[in-house]
Protein backbone atom coordinates (compact mmCIF):
# COMPACT_ATOMS: atom_id res chain seq x y z
CA UNK A 1 0.00 0.00 0.00
CA UNK A 2 2.92 2.34 0.48
CA UNK A 3 2.70 2.59 -3.57
CA UNK A 4 -0.15 4.57 -3.92
CA UNK A 5 1.47 8.11 -3.65
CA UNK A 6 3.83 7.35 -5.88
CA UNK A 7 1.97 5.74 -8.24
CA UNK A 8 -1.10 8.56 -8.21
CA UNK A 9 2.29 11.27 -8.54
CA UNK A 10 3.55 9.33 -11.91
CA UNK A 11 -0.16 9.28 -12.96
CA UNK A 12 -0.62 13.21 -12.28
CA UNK A 13 3.05 13.84 -14.30
CA UNK A 14 1.95 11.68 -17.14
CA UNK A 15 -1.23 13.47 -17.26
CA UNK A 16 0.43 16.73 -17.37
CA UNK A 17 2.87 15.69 -19.96
CA UNK A 18 0.00 14.18 -22.05
CA UNK A 19 -1.83 17.65 -21.74
CA UNK A 20 1.52 19.57 -22.86
CA UNK A 21 1.99 17.41 -25.94
CA UNK A 22 -1.99 18.22 -26.85
CA UNK A 23 -1.51 21.88 -26.57
CA UNK A 24 1.82 22.35 -28.73
CA UNK A 25 -0.60 20.84 -31.46
CA UNK A 26 -2.53 23.49 -31.04
CA UNK A 27 -2.56 26.83 -33.41
CA UNK A 28 -1.59 29.83 -32.06
CA UNK A 29 -1.24 33.14 -34.09
CA UNK A 30 2.73 32.36 -34.22
CA UNK A 31 4.45 29.93 -36.23
CA UNK A 32 6.30 27.27 -34.53
CA UNK A 33 7.82 23.74 -35.43
CA UNK A 34 5.98 21.67 -32.47
CA UNK A 35 2.64 23.12 -35.27
CA UNK A 36 3.75 20.18 -37.61
CA UNK A 37 6.11 18.26 -36.15
CA UNK A 38 3.91 15.53 -35.19
CA UNK A 39 1.87 15.42 -38.59
CA UNK A 40 1.94 11.96 -40.18
CA UNK A 41 3.07 11.84 -43.82
CA UNK A 42 2.63 9.25 -45.53
CA UNK A 43 5.71 8.71 -47.96
CA UNK A 44 7.27 6.23 -50.31
CA UNK A 45 4.32 5.20 -52.22
CA UNK A 46 2.20 5.13 -48.92
CA UNK A 47 3.94 2.26 -47.72
CA UNK A 48 5.66 4.28 -44.64
CA UNK A 49 3.91 6.65 -42.39
CA UNK A 50 6.54 8.87 -40.28
CA UNK A 51 6.16 12.33 -38.26
CA UNK A 52 7.25 15.11 -40.34
CA UNK A 53 9.82 15.84 -37.63
CA UNK A 54 11.92 12.40 -38.82
CA UNK A 55 11.36 13.07 -42.02
CA UNK A 56 12.69 17.00 -42.18
CA UNK A 57 14.18 20.04 -40.41
CA UNK A 58 11.71 22.22 -39.26
CA UNK A 59 12.78 25.74 -38.60
CA UNK A 60 10.99 29.02 -38.22
CA UNK A 61 11.69 32.35 -40.52
CA UNK A 62 10.24 35.93 -38.75
CA UNK A 63 7.14 34.93 -36.43
CA UNK A 64 4.40 33.97 -39.49
CA UNK A 65 6.59 31.46 -41.47
CA UNK A 66 8.05 27.72 -41.19
CA UNK A 67 10.95 26.43 -43.44
CA UNK A 68 10.73 22.71 -44.09
CA UNK A 69 13.72 20.83 -45.21
CA UNK A 70 13.17 17.40 -46.35
CA UNK A 71 16.70 14.53 -46.28
CA UNK A 72 15.38 13.24 -48.89
CA UNK A 73 13.96 15.24 -51.07
CA UNK A 74 12.07 12.61 -52.94
CA UNK A 75 9.30 13.17 -50.20
CA UNK A 76 8.79 16.64 -50.77
CA UNK A 77 5.26 16.21 -52.51
CA UNK A 78 4.42 13.52 -49.60
CA UNK A 79 5.12 16.45 -47.02
CA UNK A 80 3.40 18.80 -49.03
CA UNK A 81 0.01 16.92 -49.05
CA UNK A 82 0.05 15.49 -45.46
CA UNK A 83 -0.07 20.03 -44.63
CA UNK A 84 -2.60 20.49 -47.09
CA UNK A 85 -4.66 17.43 -45.48
CA UNK A 86 -4.39 18.50 -42.24
CA UNK A 87 -6.78 20.58 -40.14
CA UNK A 88 -4.20 23.74 -39.57
CA UNK A 89 -5.38 25.29 -42.67
CA UNK A 90 -1.97 26.01 -43.47
CA UNK A 91 -0.98 26.36 -47.60
CA UNK A 92 2.68 25.02 -47.98
CA UNK A 93 4.51 26.63 -51.18
CA UNK A 94 7.16 24.46 -52.97
CA UNK A 95 10.75 26.42 -53.51
CA UNK A 96 13.47 24.37 -54.77
CA UNK A 97 13.87 21.50 -52.41
CA UNK A 98 11.84 23.02 -49.27
CA UNK A 99 8.44 23.72 -48.75
CA UNK A 100 7.57 27.34 -47.30
CA UNK A 101 5.17 27.25 -44.73
CA UNK A 102 3.16 30.77 -44.12
CA UNK A 103 1.19 30.56 -41.10
CA UNK A 104 -1.83 33.56 -41.03
CA UNK A 105 -2.81 35.35 -38.22
CA UNK A 106 -5.75 33.78 -36.62
CA UNK A 107 -9.30 35.70 -37.48
CA UNK A 108 -11.42 36.21 -34.18
CA UNK A 109 -13.30 32.91 -34.74
CA UNK A 110 -10.18 31.09 -35.17
CA UNK A 111 -9.10 32.22 -32.27
CA UNK A 112 -12.19 31.64 -30.02
CA UNK A 113 -12.28 27.85 -31.76
CA UNK A 114 -9.01 27.31 -30.59
CA UNK A 115 -9.84 28.54 -26.98
CA UNK A 116 -12.63 26.36 -27.38
CA UNK A 117 -10.14 23.38 -28.19
CA UNK A 118 -7.88 24.06 -25.66
CA UNK A 119 -11.07 24.23 -22.97
CA UNK A 120 -12.03 20.75 -24.12
CA UNK A 121 -8.39 19.14 -24.15
CA UNK A 122 -7.81 20.82 -20.57
CA UNK A 123 -11.58 19.23 -19.11
CA UNK A 124 -10.23 15.97 -20.23
CA UNK A 125 -7.24 16.13 -18.44
CA UNK A 126 -8.99 17.54 -15.44
CA UNK A 127 -11.15 14.37 -15.66
CA UNK A 128 -8.03 12.09 -15.75
CA UNK A 129 -6.64 13.59 -12.60
CA UNK A 130 -10.29 13.25 -10.76
CA UNK A 131 -10.24 9.72 -11.84
CA UNK A 132 -6.70 8.95 -10.75
CA UNK A 133 -8.03 10.38 -7.36
CA UNK A 134 -10.96 8.14 -7.13
CA UNK A 135 -8.78 5.31 -7.97
CA UNK A 136 -6.79 6.40 -4.70
CA UNK A 137 -9.13 6.78 -2.69
CA UNK A 138 -10.68 3.11 -3.60
CA UNK A 139 -7.41 1.92 -2.92
CA UNK A 140 -6.77 2.99 0.06
CA UNK A 141 -10.70 2.43 1.33
CA UNK A 142 -9.99 -1.18 0.39
CA UNK A 143 -6.70 -1.23 2.43
CA UNK A 144 -8.48 0.22 5.49
CA UNK A 145 -11.25 -2.78 4.99
CA UNK A 146 -8.25 -5.48 4.55
CA UNK A 147 -6.35 -4.07 7.79
CA UNK A 148 -3.83 -2.85 5.70
CA UNK A 149 -3.96 0.78 6.09
CA UNK A 150 -4.46 2.07 9.49
CA UNK A 151 -7.30 5.25 10.28
CA UNK A 152 -4.23 7.23 10.65
CA UNK A 153 -2.52 6.41 7.55
CA UNK A 154 -5.98 7.02 5.69
CA UNK A 155 -6.14 10.28 6.88
CA UNK A 156 -2.07 11.04 6.18
CA UNK A 157 -2.07 9.25 2.50
CA UNK A 158 -6.10 10.93 2.13
CA UNK A 159 -4.36 14.63 2.99
CA UNK A 160 -1.43 13.82 0.62
CA UNK A 161 -3.57 12.57 -2.67
CA UNK A 162 -5.54 15.98 -2.11
CA UNK A 163 -2.46 17.94 -2.24
CA UNK A 164 -1.31 16.20 -5.15
CA UNK A 165 -4.21 16.89 -6.64
CA UNK A 166 -4.98 19.81 -5.83
CA UNK A 167 -1.12 20.82 -7.59
CA UNK A 168 -1.66 18.91 -10.39
CA UNK A 169 -5.14 20.93 -11.24
CA UNK A 170 -3.04 24.17 -10.77
CA UNK A 171 -0.50 23.23 -13.15
CA UNK A 172 -3.08 22.28 -15.71
CA UNK A 173 -4.62 25.38 -14.80
CA UNK A 174 -1.13 27.44 -15.39
CA UNK A 175 -1.01 25.77 -18.77
CA UNK A 176 -4.59 26.26 -19.92
CA UNK A 177 -3.97 30.31 -19.41
CA UNK A 178 -0.77 30.75 -20.45
CA UNK A 179 -1.81 28.86 -23.80
CA UNK A 180 -4.95 31.13 -24.26
CA UNK A 181 -2.90 34.00 -23.80
CA UNK A 182 -0.84 32.76 -26.58
CA UNK A 183 -3.45 32.25 -28.75
CA UNK A 184 -4.84 36.00 -27.80
CA UNK A 185 -1.72 37.67 -28.63
CA UNK A 186 -2.42 39.47 -32.10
Amino acid sequence: MDDIIPEFSELNDKTIQALQEDLKSIRTGRATSALVEDLQVQTYGGQTNLKLLELATITTEGPAALVIVPFDTSTLQDIEKAILKSSLSLSPQTQANRIIVKVPALSQEQREKMIKLVGEKVEEKRETIRNHRDEARKRIRNGVEEKTITEDEKFRIEKEINTLSQDAMNKIQQLKESKEKDILEL
